[in-house]
């Protein structure tokens, strides 16, 4: 097929004068409609105050709050003292806030989710003490309540995996919840050095709480040494896909075992950047060689379109340990995708939109 100068005198007079938000695809143009103004000009990504996603931030008040009419909350949760490793995932929420390039549009989903959703960052959970992790639960588990009580789906970044038994204690405190847990481990280990709250062991904590029901739990990308530890998720029920199993069962396989898993009740969403590998997210307190890659997770994520999402997190973001800040970009892009789930899950869908 040869060079058309027609063609070429077509696409000047179409798209010559044209700006960048001014598109003639009726699916493009939805989206830039959201985004652009009137004479093209858009939000640069590196202007402005950061906020998770660059959505809005909407501060709420800790002990009056109003949600207004939020569908989702973003919420910061910077708060380590559970780590068994290395520590520094308090600094998670700040450094996803300062990626600086996610979204707007979600090709594969279709979808813009900080347009689409009325959501809002609203800033950090307070804590009374930065010494006293059990008393930190106490402080997340009161803010989560609130944002449960007012009929908003909450979406946190932590902080170190314990914050999801707080977490899980208000989203599920009414009906237990099902969980897509994406990992390098299963946290189900029980109590030592004089604790049971630490971030091997939120998901068991929430089982014996009664507000996570592990014959509606699946943890994918599990491998490494601690397996041994592991053992109250396969006497609950839950369902443990490993690392090295995903190769040879396949993405779509994983997908379809994990939405039969959770079926079509209450289900919440948890993420630890260490499921990724460590070439590809090293700033984590405890990686684990043979993980997934960024490609594998996002795939995987996506196939949950549709499912019943009532909370999700990100966790264990440690970016000092990341020069290049590919784990904190990692795990924004994360954000981003469980953040566009939202948009299709039936706990925003059967509400008045």
């Amino acid at each position: 097929m040869g060079y058309d100068r027609g063609k070429l005198d077509a696409l000047r007079q179409k798209y010559g004068e044209s700006h960048g938000g001014e598109l003639f695809n009726p699916q493009f143009r939805r989206v830039a409609d959201k985004i652009f103004t009137e004479s093209g000009t858009r939000l640069a990504p590196y202007s402005g105050i950061p906020t998770f996603l660059t959505a809005p931030y909407m501060p709420v008040d800790h002990d009056n709050p109003e949600f207004g009419d939020l569908q989702v909350a973003m919420v910061g949760v910077p708060m380590d003292l559970g780590v068994t490793n290395r520590p520094g995932a308090r600094f998670g929420p700040r450094a996803l806030r300062t990626i600086e390039r996610i979204g707007p549009y979600n090709h594969v989903l279709d979808c813009a989710p900080v347009q689409d959703l009325r959501v809002a960052d609203i800033g950090d959970v307070r804590f009374q003490s930065r010494y006293r992790l059990e008393l930190s639960h106490d402080d997340i588990e009161r803010r989560f309540n609130q944002i449960v009580d007012a009929g908003v789906i909450p979406l946190s970044v932590g902080g170190d995996h314990s914050i999801s038994h707080p977490i899980l204690k208000a989203v599920g405190k009414k009906r237990p919840v099902g969980m897509i847990h994406i990992d390098a481990h299963c946290d189900t280990g029980g109590a030592y050095d004089l604790t049971k709250f630490h971030h091997g062991g939120p998901f068991r904590n929430a089982v014996l709480d009664g507000v996570l029901d592990p014959t509606r739990t699946i943890q994918i990308g599990i491998r490494g040494s601690a397996e041994y530890l592991w053992e109250f998720t396969y006497e609950s029920g839950m369902t443990v896909i490993h690392a090295e199993e995903v190769s040879g069962m396949g993405i779509p396989a994983v997908i379809e075992r994990a939405k039969q898993i959770v079926g079509d009740g209450p289900t919440y969403l948890s993420f630890d950047i260490d499921s990724l590998d460590p070439a590809f997210a090293p700033g984590t307190g405890t990686p684990e060689v043979g993980g997934l890659t960024t490609r594998e997770v996002l795939e995987i994520i996506r196939g949950f379109k549709g499912v019943n999402l009532v909370g999700g997190d990100v966790v264990e973001v440690a970016p000092q340990y990341d020069s290049t800040t590919n784990t904190a970009h990692a795990g924004a892009q994360v954000l981003f995708e469980i953040l566009s789930l939202m948009v299709f899950s039936p706990a925003i869908t059967g509400k008045e939109a």
